[in-house]
């Protein structure tokens, strides 16, 4: 589902929007979000590219949707940020966990810890 959000950036499929312009922070996000969630769904180097989704979903947070304003805008139900806030602290417990069983960093050994 991830990866989803990364093909609607950067191809405008699976949406009514049109692709975000090449090189803006948007569609970097975007090839994060691309990358990281297949890496992640496959398995593969799943410590360091769920560190690297957490992070990213933690800026879109803070950026797109608290936009560091007190008051209601704080709370996700509000500032519409939930997805955003949970893929960050999900992204952040299968980087400090780890590949699953049927991954293929556990294939090679690579299951937690190095990634």
């Amino acid at each position: 589902m991830f990866s989803v959000h990364g093909m609607q950036k950067l191809f405008g499929v699976f949406t009514e929007k049109a692709p975000v312009a090449f090189g803006t922070q948007r569609w970097l996000g975007g090839v994060i979000e691309l990358g990281t969630g297949l890496a992640i769904a496959a398995g593969v180097r799943t410590t360091w590219a769920a560190f690297l989704a957490s992070g990213t979903m933690a800026v879109a947070y803070i950026q797109f949707h608290w936009k560091f304003q007190l008051g209601a805008q704080l709370v996700p139900a509000v500032n519409t940020g939930e997805l955003a806030l949970l893929y960050s602290f999900l992204f952040l417990f299968f980087a400090c966990r780890g590949a699953g069983i049927w991954s293929v960093d556990r294939k090679f050994g690579r299951s937690h810890g190095g990634g």
